[in-house]
């Protein structure tokens, strides 16, 4: 079944495949899962129908408590209902999810996982909410990249419906949820073939109604509250049969090969890590690259966490497993082990694996980046001398001395793969013309696209730094760009603050947007800048967008003028064709604004790129001078 491929992050994915179950959302915004509800709310008021033939019922409340308590009170008046949250947020809902639990109310609870504020406050990503749910009864199914948030965003909504368990639907907070990816979106016919709908009858039917009614949520005594708690057991062993049984309809649908565990690797590895979330991306990026090279590494990816199926583990892992590394995205201070290394120890204690050598990790607390180097010392850690049984990545732990050293960090990036790094200024429109190229390069050529966005807590006045890749292959790399093709500076005083040209590989281009002459780039550029672009052949230009932008009207918004620039140097489309696409996106992005502000951008995409870009040629409008290598701008042909 061909599917339409759409240039989306991740919460826009779970956005329109929840919509599609869902007669009542209460929300309450909670970064980053905000956009969830922003966009729910968009289509019921655009008039969607849901698979019911019904717009939503999108309903804001005064915290995530009554938002959870709204739930529950929907679902037990017959109407299939969703939220969106995250972190404290979540947490505010959890003695409402035990009484959803309790009483089988089929609810799904969409989280893009972030911290919880410990010592301090991060509203950065890791797993350590989701942890925090593990006891309330909900089934926990996890998505590791924007296309599974889409896929088995479905099979949460179909397996709570039918199996009537709630579902707590996870994915990772910032790295998944604001992912740009290019995806295949599903049609509500094939949501609505695959649904029980005798399984929904049946559930409405059993909603509190003074015509029929029924007992919910009384309080009983010692004499048999165990046994009626107990009384919910076949309904949990049933759950990952029933989501196995989803995931089958949605591979024989559209090809894909889904399962409550997921091993990709050698079939007769010796080393394997057991994960969930963005990290097994990367973990399979750097399988890739390590196993060409003759190494026999593997991985088991964890979607379905609640209930824990230990059979289905044990099935995923090869015969041929040695070593066993289980990495956790959380502290659990105290603990003898992070919460899914112990379920693992537990679920091999007796199995054929109960000798392989164990360790267990720590990675990405905080949305700390995660790279194949890291992953590279993980596999290299679990058979060495001084293996640490207990290890942090990411981080130079000089206090407790677990970190594992980086000793190989190859570039696993697939060859065809054109890696770029933007940095700009918080709310200088850098990002946000970084998004219309994903979706021009995304919706317009068969290329894959991918665009992450770091900010710093500030946002608006912060650090921005854009993370894009194109390529002809799926991109796996859910970690920054740290080996660029194409690295863009919007803002000149960032160049003796942070390493820019560091990340570009031997032969990159480099574009600043300054107002300094060829004199003034000599004295203001910091001497190790000037080192690294003449050591490895750097093409070094520069743009005056700041004079261009002010020429035409636009003052201080120069993000079409350097999105234009970008198009014209990087090559990653037709220049022709990125004009007309930019030229359009800019029309829906300003038209609201106005005829005039639209003309300017597009007279700002013009001025840009009509630049002969070769070397110390100037332009009408646009400074732009194009140099290579030891001979960069005038200043530092002594290099």
């Amino acid at each position: 079944m061909a599917r339409k491929m759409k240039t989306m992050d991740g919460n826009n994915a779970v956005a329109h495949v929840s919509y599609a179950f869902t007669d009542v959302a209460a929300i309450y915004p909670i970064t980053p899962s905000s956009v969830m509800a922003d966009e729910t709310d968009k289509y019921a008021a655009a008039g969607r129908k849901n698979l019911f033939g019904r717009e939503v019922q999108v309903t804001e409340m005064q915290s995530e408590g009554g938002a959870a308590g709204a739930v529950h009170g929907s679902l037990s008046a017959g109407a299939l209902t969703t939220t969106y949250t995250a972190s404290q947020g979540l947490l505010l809902m959890i003695p409402n999810m035990y009484k959803m639990s309790g009483e089988l109310l089929p609810g799904v609870i969409h989280v893009s996982a972030r911290s919880l504020a410990f010592h301090a406050l991060s509203i950065f990503g890791d797993h350590s909410d989701v942890y925090a749910c593990r006891q309330t009864g909900y089934a926990m199914l996890c998505s590791n990249n924007p296309q599974e948030c889409m896929d088995l965003g479905a099979v949460a909504h179909l397996a709570a419906i039918k199996g009537r368990v709630p579902f707590l639907h996870f994915f990772d907070g910032f790295r998944t949820s604001h992912e740009i990816q290019k995806i295949e979106t599903w049609d509500y016919e094939d949501l609505a073939d695959m649904l029980d709908w005798d399984a929904v009858d049946a559930f409405r039917r059993r909603s509190l109604n003074p015509e029929h009614p029924v007992l919910h949520g009384s309080a009983q005594n010692p004499d048999i509250f165990f046994q009626t708690r107990e009384a919910c057991n076949k309904f949990y062993d049933a759950v990952p049969g029933i989501v196995e049984e989803y995931m089958d309809k949605v591979n024989a649908k559209i090809g894909t090969n889904y399962k409550p565990f997921n091993y990709y690797g050698a079939p007769d590895a010796d080393k394997v890590i057991i994960a969930m979330g963005s990290v097994c991306d990367t973990i399979e990026e750097t399988i890739d690259y390590m196993n060409a090279a003759g190494k026999k590494w593997g991985v088991v990816e964890v979607h379905l966490y609640r209930p824990f199926s230990a059979e289905r583990l044990i099935a995923a892992i090869p015969d041929t497993a040695k070593y066993i590394s289980v990495i956790d995205r959380t502290k659990e201070p105290g603990s003898i082990g992070e919460p899914l290394y112990l379920d693992v120890v537990a679920s091999l204690a007796d199995s054929k694996f109960a000798g392989v050598k164990m360790t267990s990790g720590r990675y990405g607390i905080g949305s700390k980046d995660t790279t194949p180097a890291h992953i590279i010392a993980i596999y290299n850690n679990m058979d060495a001398a001084d293996s640490k049984k207990r290890f942090t990545v990411g981080i130079e732990d000089d206090v407790t001395h677990l970190s594992l050293k980086v000793s190989e960090n190859p570039n696993t990036t697939p060859e065809g793969t054109i890696c770029c790094k933007f940095w700009g200024l918080g709310s200088d429109g850098t990002v946000g013309a970084n998004k219309n190229s994903i979706k021009i390069i995304g919706d317009h050529t068969d290329m894959y696209a991918q665009g992450y966005f770091s900010y710093d807590s500030k946002k608006s006045g912060g650090v921005t730094v854009s993370h894009l890749r194109f390529g002809k292959s799926p991109i796996k790399s859910t970690y920054l760009v740290n080996k660029a093709n194409f690295v863009a500076c919007h803002n000149p005083s960032y160049m003796d603050k942070y390493d820019i040209v560091e990340d570009l590989v031997p032969g990159g281009t480099f574009l600043l947007n300054c107002i300094w002459s060829g004199e003034e780039l000599e004295a203001n550029l910091p001497g190790k800048v000037k080192k690294y672009i003449a050591d490895n052949n750097i093409k070094f230009y520069t743009i005056n967008a700041i004079k261009i932008g002010k020429e035409i009207g636009l003052g201080s918004r120069v993000n079409t003028v350097l999105q234009a620039a970008f198009f014209k140097l990087s090559g990653v489309i037709p220049i022709e064709d990125a004009v007309k696409f930019m030229k359009d996106a800019a029309t829906k992005s300003y038209s609201k604004k106005g005829e005039a502000i639209v003309k300017m951008n597009h007279d700002a995409q013009r001025h840009s790129h009509s630049c002969q870009c070769t070397a110390g040629r100037q332009a009408a409008h646009l400074h732009l001078h194009g140099h290579r290598g030891r001979h960069s701008a005038p200043g530092l042909r002594s290099l």
